[in-house]
């Protein structure tokens, strides 16, 4: 089929479809049920596609206004009292979607998962019991630890012989029962090992995943929730094994873990992100001797030497930062960030400053603050989503919080809320607000392009005893707003607003420049008879 917009905007919508509803959901397979079961009894009427929308009436038991947006599919709606996405919505969409494709083939491959799912759960259990039969509870040695977790993962999930995405879930969960069967029984064993499988299951994980050629859409749909669950597992693991004392015979163990997590770096050239956080957690929590940590920073020197063309140099430099951080050594810590592109390095830094906040070293941290500052708008425009940005700028608040508060820089924190708005703009407004520095809150609102009406009326009623003339412009431009779209239910938005600016005025003692504003108004917008009858109408102008 010939690529057309609307074909690009269903696809797009498609997709969204595919995330929010998951085919081994008992619930979510009822619902598409459903859904197909009202579109093909013809009761989706009204179709319309049109300005990133899609409109219908579904005549279910009592009629169903269905509004689905192309471009966030949750943002979609259904005047049915059902929460998230209903029997409705799917109905449209399947209406929809058959102008451009064949709804019985969605479907089908949508299920597919499903199927296969259950098929590998089966083989899958047999495959683990054969593994347990053979190796039963295994005793402390790290070679045949890592021989075990290797075996198991190699016979379960990369045997060639299920390679679909979304069979990864399954076969990882039986291959982790299948590790845990074999665990050593005494506790401070048993976590030590859990650990070590974590590292060395990521490891194989990563490489499977770009043997598989899995891009980065296809894992975080089917199974990028597998390694973050190995991420959580990690930390809890950390402050379990931290807060025992370890016998000496655990040193090896922990040696031999830290030549086997550099791996982690150069495993595979996606989950950036993942490899990085799991080798700092590592460093950070049981690789503690500093003649080891010299000793990495020669080691990611080298690996960055002999970097392949092909390889993803990032994993390093960051590991090189991390590692200079924590020896000490700020200067080469800063010198090799700035060879780390803008877009890459803010989230990492983030984690350095809360750790360095937590030693208290506030001078160390200022300096990376500064830093910070100067890189994270890069990292915000190559993000993108509205959502995701305002969570990651609320959560670099919070990290930069405490060395603010402690070495009174409020000026910083500022910089800070102007450099990431506009998602900084709930902390920075609040902020404005509290400290009564309502002409700047007014700026504020307005550089964001918030209505009048949108402004919180307890805000409101506080600022217009207080300081009166900053609701002024908003008005004005929130009045403006209403006369530009040029029909008769704008025309009488504007005019509330208009009244509430006279009342303002005189409130001001302003009454000539009200005038003023009012004659120049009226002949401005003279072709305009609808709104000058709604002007009259509410007595803003002489009959």
């Amino acid at each position: 089929m010939e690529s057309t917009p609307a074909n690009e905007q269903m696809e797009y919508f498609e997709e969204q479809v595919r995330e929010l509803l998951v085919p081994t959901d008992a619930e979510d397979a009822k619902l598409v049920q459903k859904g197909l079961m009202l579109y093909r009894q013809g009761v989706v009427k009204q179709l319309q596609i049109f300005n990133n929308k899609i409109t219908s009436t579904v005549q279910d038991v009592t009629p169903c206004y269905v509004k689905l947006d192309l471009v966030f599919a949750s943002m979609s709606s259904c005047s049915c009292p059902n929460e998230g996405f209903c029997r409705h919505q799917i109905a449209t969409f399947f209406a929809a979607f058959s102008k451009f494709g064949s709804v019985a083939d969605w479907v089908t491959a949508w299920r597919e998962p499903a199927r296969e799912q259950k098929e590998v759960a089966d083989w899958g259990m047999q495959q683990a019991k054969d593994l347990i039969k053979a190796n039963g509870v295994l005793k402390p040695d790290y070679s045949r630890w890592v021989q075990s977790f290797e075996v198991s993962f190699d016979t379960l999930l990369a045997s060639k012989k299920y390679t679909s995405p979304y069979v990864i879930p399954e076969l990882y969960g039986i291959y982790e029962r299948r590790v845990h069967a074999s665990a050593p029984v005494e506790q401070e064993w048993r976590l030590l090992y859990e650990l070590i499988a974590i590292v060395v299951s990521f490891r194989k994980l990563a490489a499977l995943s770009e043997q598989l050629n899995h891009d980065e859409d296809t894992v975080r749909r089917a199974y990028q929730h597998v390694f973050h669950n190995l991420l959580d597992d990690a930390e809890d693991l950390a402050v379990k094994i931290g807060v025992q004392s370890l016998p000496f015979a655990f040193d090896e163990f922990i040696e031999r873990l830290k030549d086997d997590a550099f791996d982690l770096l150069r495993c595979a050239s996606g989950l950036e992100f993942e490899r990085i956080f799991l080798y700092r957690l590592l460093w950070v929590q049981f690789f503690k001797k500093k003649a080891w940590r010299e000793e990495e920073i020669l080691k990611i020197r080298d690996g960055l030497k002999n970097l392949q063309d092909w390889e993803n140099p990032i994993p390093l430099m960051v590991a090189g930062v991390h590692l200079h951080l924590l020896v000490g050594d700020d200067e080469s810590a800063v010198k090799l960030l700035g060879h780390v592109p803008d877009e890459k390095i803010a989230p990492y830094m983030v984690f350095w400053i809360d750790y360095l906040s937590a030693l208290k070293a506030w001078r160390r941290v200022g300096v990376l603050i500064e830093l910070f500052f100067q890189k994270v708008k890069w990292y915000l425009d190559a993000l993108g989503g509205y959502h995701s940005c305002v969570t990651f700028v609320r959560s670099a608040l919070k990290s930069v919080a405490p060395f603010c508060t402690e070495n009174d820089r409020v000026d910083l924190y500022e910089r800070g809320l102007l450099t990431m708005l506009p998602y900084s703009f709930g902390e920075y407004e609040y902020l404005l607000f509290e400290r009564g520095q309502y002409d700047r809150w007014g700026e504020l609102q307005a550089f964001v392009g918030l209505d009048f009406y949108d402004l919180p009326k307890d805000r409101l009623k506080i600022i217009e005893k207080e300081r009166p003339e900053v609701l002024l412009g908003m008005l004005h431009q929130t009045a403006q707003r209403e006369i530009d779209q040029k029909n008769r239910s704008s025309y009488k938005m504007a005019v509330r607003h208009l009244k509430k600016l006279r009342t303002l005025y005189k409130k001001l003692k302003r009454v000539d420049d009200w005038e003023y504003f009012m004659e120049t108004l009226m002949d401005r917008t003279k072709r305009l008879r609808a709104f000058h009858e709604e002007c009259r109408r509410s007595k803003l102008v002489d009959l």
